[in-house]
């Protein structure tokens, strides 16, 4: 789906949620729960590039918009990739404006990148639909780098900078980590409105992941509009413990059924 990058550079509000278990069912449950977009996560996710094209299949039908977040930025993977037509591409780490271009490049089609084509992937329809394909995924492609790092965070202007890059996504655990501190720290707090700030003084969105309701709306206010909200590993897990729970707690007959 090429249809988004507009959009979401409206700086209206995009929903979505982590696809990490690698499976197709879940990825279509998710599909039709009505998402705006949905991540496959092949960085830290489960599944390997037969899942991948499973899961992409299996969203085909849906509404929601696929982003695919690589586990680094190499040519290679790119082109593999994004010749299963992803609405977007996530890049983790992204440290500076040197690497931001070279995504870019790998990324995107000439003139704006140096990213090789072949005629008859899904991304063009099998064939059906290369030209249009071709003339049209530059301005469709969506390209989200995770500012992650104090070393990212150090050149986050420069990063910002760069024609191509559409999103300044936080990943608030390895941004913390490598900070140095607590997520309610005065430190993380300026460092996550200064994203918000230099995304929206370059024409960008800030995007960011996160657990509940609460911190999306608190995101949500600083400006941040590209937001994700859990897993589908993080709501099974939360879905089996608070049933086992209840089990335990009827077992020890502190619960009766209402």
């Amino acid at each position: 789906m090429m249809w988004m990058r507009s959009e979401v550079l409206t700086g209206a509000l995009y929903g979505g949620a982590w696809l990490s278990l690698g499976s197709a069912i879940t990825a279509e449950i998710a599909g039709q729960a009505g998402y705006d977009w949905l991540l496959i996560d092949m960085e830290h996710g489960c599944g390997d590039y037969s899942d991948l094209m499973h899961q992409m299949q299996a969203l085909g039908a849906s509404s929601s918009g696929t982003i695919v977040r690589v586990p680094k930025a190499e040519a290679s993977i790119f082109k593999r990739v994004l010749d299963m037509g992803p609405a977007g591409l996530m890049v983790p780490n992204v440290t500076s404006p040197e690497l931001a271009r070279q995504i870019v490049d790998m990324a995107r089609v000439h003139p704006m990148g140096n990213r090789g084509v072949a005629q008859t992937t899904r991304a063009s329809g099998y064939g059906a639909v290369y030209e249009q394909y071709i003339s049209s995924v530059n301005d469709g492609l969506l390209i989200v780098a995770q500012i992650e790092s104090r070393q990212a965070m150090d050149q986050i202007e420069d990063i910002a900078a760069v024609d191509g890059i559409d999103v300044l996504f936080v990943g608030p655990l390895d941004l913390s980590i490598d900070l140095g501190v607590s997520h309610d720290s005065p430190e993380y707090l300026a460092a996550i409105h200064k994203v918000a700030v230099v995304a929206k003084s370059h024409g960008k969105i800030a995007g960011v992941l996160v657990r509940n309701d609460q911190q999306a709306t608190a995101y949500r206010d600083l400006g941040y509009s590209f937001i994700a909200m859990g897993s589908d590993r993080g709501q099974v897990i939360s879905g089996m413990k608070q049933n086992a729970s209840f089990f335990n707690r009827m077992r020890s007959g502190a619960s009766h059924a209402a």
